[in-house]
């Protein structure tokens, strides 16, 4: 039997004139998406480019097979393309090739941390430190430990430009703090944190941190080394890859001493009704048969991401967010969250009308925002809202979009007025 290698696709080259950087122009790389349609729900999940999708088909039409125990020729050329998309994602995120476990999303990774390193090492009257913009997805993990453990969580304040307030973070770290978890940037308002400063305020009381670079790593150069993170997760649906796979980054020391938090087939070293040893970090943590095609999917993913560039990704994306906010703030009805700076979101409230209204109306005009809390109830109890409108950036939107959205808007305004 013939095999193949495992080929990765990458989008067309980019224009530019004289120097100057002209706007994504790579829509027909997006089959899902139609002519007329303005998809601006990035921040739940991206669009698959069609690279992503060839390499998904080929993973099950020509290549498949499962992967580190066939001694098949395609077994092997398999194991060798899921083992390239690990040192795949270590290069795009700086770390090292033994230091990524593949799970099946951000979330698992967050709650793998929790189960596997926060309850073996917290202990009655110790401390966690989230946001008050977090994500469901980094609140309940964290209280499932907190119940175990006996630990205390601590929750940092936003500023009035809804940020994270490291100034009060620096203030409310105390030696027991034992662990710091952090969105990168927030899934509603948008705002970045400055990871650095937070890990440096971490460490300087002897906490661990965890940042949630879900929105981060689709637009944003990210180096985990440079960072000095302790831990980060990122989910491969938010970046143009498919949905059931993500990325947990741990440091190799932590993760090592960290014990398997599923057992069975893969993780194991020696395994007896006596006794089971298990394998080393990052393979004792992804027990089973892997979500293999969603590998090969990711590596596709960055490969197309890194062909365009993340510097011309969130220059693209923050010209988007700066013509919505200021086109939006030219509407009386309409209040904008978040600040002038948000990375690719956009959050607003139209006064008088629900956000799911202002969604169900824009969907009849073609625009596909997202209305609710965004798994962010406790940011909405701090903003004094049910929940928001939101409208996401991804590289396949363009200018007519905003023009598609503001439309629907006026048009909100005009059936509520």
């Amino acid at each position: 039997m013939t095999t193949h290698p495992i080929e990765q696709a990458l989008p067309r080259p980019l224009p530019q004139a004289g120097g100057e950087t002209l706007p994504l122009d790579v829509l027909a790389d997006f089959p899902a998406i139609p002519a007329g349609w303005a998809y601006l729900d990035t921040a739940a999940t991206s669009q698959k480019p069609q690279p992503v999708i060839d390499a998904i088909t080929r993973g099950y039409a020509r290549d498949y097979a499962t992967v580190h125990r066939g001694v098949y020729q395609r077994s092997a050329d398999m194991t060798l393309a899921y083992e390239a998309a690990r040192r795949r994602v270590a290069i795009f995120i700086g770390g090292r090739e033994d230091e990524v476990v593949f799970v099946r999303g951000a979330t698992e990774g967050i709650n793998l941390v929790a189960q596997s390193w926060a309850i073996p090492n917290l202990k009655p009257g110790d401390r966690i430190l989230l946001s008050q913009l977090e994500h469901h997805s980094n609140i309940v993990p964290w209280q499932l430990a907190a119940e175990r453990t006996g630990a205390v969580i601590d929750v940092v304040p936003l500023t009035h430009d809804h940020r994270i307030d490291l100034d009060a973070m620096a203030a409310m770290l105390t030696p027991a703090h034992k662990l710091v978890a952090l969105a990168h940037v927030s899934n509603v308002l948008g705002s970045i944190l400055d990871v650095k400063r937070a890990t440096d305020l971490a460490h300087s009381v002897g906490a661990k941190i965890l940042i949630d670079g879900c929105q981060a790593v689709p637009r944003l150069a990210v180096n985990v080394a440079d960072l000095g993170c302790d831990f980060y997760v990122f989910s491969g649906h938010k970046l143009y890859g498919p949905t059931g796979i993500g990325v947990l980054w741990g440091r190799h020391d932590l993760l090592d001493a960290m014990p398997p938090w599923q057992g069975g087939g893969s993780m194991i070293d020696r395994v007896t009704f006596e006794k089971t040893t298990y394998a080393p970090a990052p393979g004792r943590f992804e027990a089973g048969t892997p979500h293999i095609i969603g590998v090969t999917g990711l590596h596709a993913a960055i490969d197309y991401v890194d062909a365009i560039g993340l510097d011309r990704i969130h220059a693209h994306e923050s010209a988007l967010v700066r013509q919505a906010r200021d086109a939006l703030s030219g509407l009386n009805s309409v209040r904008l969250l978040g600040p002038d700076d948000s990375a690719g979101i956009v959050s607003f409230v139209v006064e008088g009308v629900h956000p799911h209204d202002v969604a169900t109306i824009l969907d009849e005009g073609n625009v596909a925002i997202r209305a609710g809390h965004h798994c962010a109830q406790p940011l909405m109890d701090s903003l004094g809202l049910p929940a928001t409108a939101r409208a996401s950036f991804g590289v396949y939107n363009s200018a007519s979009d905003i023009a598609a959205l503001v439309k629907g808007i006026e048009r909100v305004t005009r059936i509520f007025g």
